[in-house]
């Protein structure tokens, strides 16, 4: 299994950025897909996730309305299209993976990608 995070980087307040997840090893389709975030100091939180097909999203009530969660199964990619960013938005963001094998779950992170929003 093998998660590999893109997109972040530097960004003014109220800009956007889209950070992608490709993924490979497993059956991307048939997964949950989530993406956390981790700031200095802070606990891991989740962000935004996808259940297996897209059917369901779930977010977080400080990134409601700004940021979105998707999946291409063509391209075994998530994104999170992240917009009106804050400073409050910036933290380490990782993309994590639920896969199941015979119903039990088994859980895989990707190394991170840096988001600094900024004056």
């Amino acid at each position: 299994v093998q998660l590999v995070e893109s997109g972040g980087g530097l960004v003014q307040p109220g800009g956007s950025l889209r950070l992608s997840c490709a993924a490979s090893g497993f059956t991307f389709s048939r997964s949950a897909m989530s993406w956390y975030r981790q700031a200095p100091g802070k606990e891991r939180e989740l962000v935004a996730g996808i259940t297996g097909g897209g059917g369901n999203r779930k977010y977080a009530d400080s990134v409601k309305g700004r940021f979105t969660i998707t999946t291409d199964n063509a391209k075994n990619t998530v994104y999170l299209q992240m917009n009106s960013l804050k400073p409050e938005d910036t933290a380490v963001y990782y993309c994590y993976a639920e896969i199941r094998v015979e119903l039990v779950p088994y859980g895989y992170w990707g190394q991170g990608t840096q988001v600094t929003v900024f004056s």
